[in-house]
């Protein structure tokens, strides 16, 4: 890529993107698009950077066709399409604030939480769209344990004739 060049200002904050960033992909953008400035090769650089020549080539694309942005949202990552972001940084603490309290506070006929009432609440209180899956996920990250009913009905105390009065 030959006529990939930077101005010695996009440059410098490419630089001071790279020292005080902690999103890593922004930082492969970076990298890349410093290293071409350098005069690499962009097959050099993919493969240092372990993406396709695409990749690198898709990178430079966004980075010129943002122009009238700042670097660091030039060297951001584009909108990406596909499956929604995970639940699990959100639903945990929620999940957490409200296990303890009554299911009837709001308004739900139920004595005990379910997975498929947290889902309901979750959906109701705070309009996130989960699954049951992902709140049993996070009750077991919480580490609360569901109560279980214990069946002791075939099991005998050893005193049981004395309480029958034998």
């Amino acid at each position: 890529m030959d006529d990939f060049s930077l101005s010695g200002k996009e440059r410098a904050q490419l630089e001071e993107l790279v020292a005080h960033t902690r999103d890593a992909r922004q930082v492969l953008r970076a990298y890349a698009l410093l290293w071409l400035d350098d005069g690499e090769a962009v097959p050099e650089v993919a493969h240092r950077l372990r993406v396709t020549r695409q990749t690198v080539y898709n990178w430079v694309a966004r980075f010129g066709e943002r122009a009238d942005l700042e670097v660091t949202e030039r060297a951001a990552d584009a909108v990406r399409s596909g499956r929604p972001p995970r639940a699990a940084g959100v639903i945990d603490a929620l999940i957490d604030a409200v296990i303890e309290r009554d299911p009837r506070d709001f308004d739900y006929r139920s004595t005990v939480w379910t997975a498929a009432l947290l889902v309901e609440y979750l959906r109701d209180e705070h309009h996130l769209a989960v699954s049951d899956d992902s709140v049993r996920l996070a009750i077991g990250r919480l580490r609360i344990r569901w109560k279980r009913p214990r069946h002791r009905l075939a099991l005998r105390p050893a005193t049981w004739r004395q309480a029958k009065g034998g």
